[in-house]
C-alpha cells in the first residue's frame, strides 16, 4: 500500500513538472514559478530515491506480535534486504533477476498468501521437495530430527512467565552447514499429535520461533515464491516490549542472521 501511494505521488509530481514544462514555460523560472511547481520539483527526486530505496534495497518492517519470540521482540523496527532473493518489479512484485535462493534458517518477510496486503515475518524451515513433521513438539526436515538443545527458561519483559527456550540446529541443503537460533516452546501446552506435510515446487514452509505462539504454515499452508518480500536481518530501532516509552540501546544494531555452524567439524 505504501509503495503504491508513493508511487501515486512521483506520478502526480512528475505531471505537474511535465505541465509547467511543456505547456506553461514561462512559468518555468524561479521568479514566476508556481508553488505546484516549486514543491514538485522539490519532492520530486526525494520521492524517486526513497521508492528506488524501498523497492530494491531495503525496506522497515514493524514486528507486530510475539510470534518471533525470542528472536524478535514486540516493538522492534527491522532492515529487510528486498535484493538477496533476487530483483524484483515494484508493485507488480515480479522477479527480473535471480540472485541468491531462500535458505533453511532466514527469517523472511512475505505477503500472507491468504491476504496479500498484509506483510507477515517468520522463519524459512523448509525448501520446495522437502518434508517436514511436527511431532509433539519436535521437528523433522526429510526425516532427519533437528537438534534441540535446552537453553535458559526465557522470560518476557513485563510477565513473569519462564517459557523453555531451546538452541535449534538447522541443517541446509548440502547438511554440511547449519543454522542455529533460539526457540520458545509454551509450557502451559502439551504437545500432542502428529503431522507431515511436503513443500510444493516453488513454495516455501515457515514457522515462527515462538513455536506454540505461532500462526504459519502449520496451520494456513505454504508461501509462495511470488509473495516473498525479502530477508530480515538487521534491528534498526526498538522501543521494547513494556513500557515503549524509549529506545532499548541493547536490542538496536543487533544483527538477527541465524548463526552458522560448520556441521562437518570435529
Amino acid at each position: 500500500m505504501f509503495m503504491m501511494i508513493l508511487f501515486g505521488l512521483i506520478c502526480l509530481c512528475a505531471l505537474v513538472v511535465l505541465y509547467y514544462r511543456l505547456a506553461k514555460p514561462a512559468f518555468n523560472t524561479d521568479d514566476a514559478m508556481p508553488w505546484a511547481l516549486d514543491i514538485s520539483k522539490s519532492i520530486l527526486p526525494v520521492l524517486v530515491l526513497v521508492f528506488l530505496l524501498r523497492a530494491f534495497v531495503a525496506e522497515p518492517f514493524r514486528i507486530p506480535s510475539g510470534s518471533m519470540l525470542p528472536t524478535l521482540e514486540l516493538k522492534d523496527f527491522i532492515l529487510v534486504n528486498k535484493y538477496t532473493y533476487g530483483l524484483r518489479l515494484p508493485i507488480i512484485n515480479k522477479k527480473v533477476v535471480e540472485i541468491n535462493q531462500p535458505e533453511r534458517g532466514d527469517i523472511v518477510v512475505f505477503r500472507f498468501p491468504p491476504d496479500p496486503s498484509q506483510n507477515y515475518i517468520k522463519r524459512l524451515i523448509g525448501l520446495p521437495g522437502d518434508e517436514i513433521e511436527y511431532r509433539n513438539k519436535q521437528l523433522f526436515v526429510n526425516g532427519a530430527e533437528v537438534s534441540m538443545d535446552q537453553e535458559a527458561n526465557y522470560i518476557q519483559e513485563g510477565t513473569t512467565l519462564a517459557q523453555p527456550r531451546y538452541l535449534q540446529t538447522l541443517p541446509n541443503q548440502t547438511g554440511k552447514q547449519a543454522a542455529q537460533f533460539s526457540i520458545l516452546h509454551d509450557s502451559r501446552r502439551q504437545g500432542r499429535g502428529w503431522r507431515r506435510w511436503v513443500v510444493p515446487e516453488n513454495h516455501y514452509f515457515v514457522m515462527g520461533d515462538n513455536r506454540d505462539n505461532s500462526q504459519d504454515s502449520r496451520s494456513w499452508g505454504y508461501v509462495p515464491d511470488e509473495n516473498l518480500v525479502g530477508r530480515a536481518f538487521f534491528i534498526w530501532l526498538s522501543f521494547g516490549t513494556e513500557t515503549g516509552n524509549g529506545p532499548d540501546f541493547e536490542r538496536i544494531g543487533n544483527s538477527i542472521t541465524a548463526k552458522t555452524v560448520d556441521l562437518t567439524a570435529n
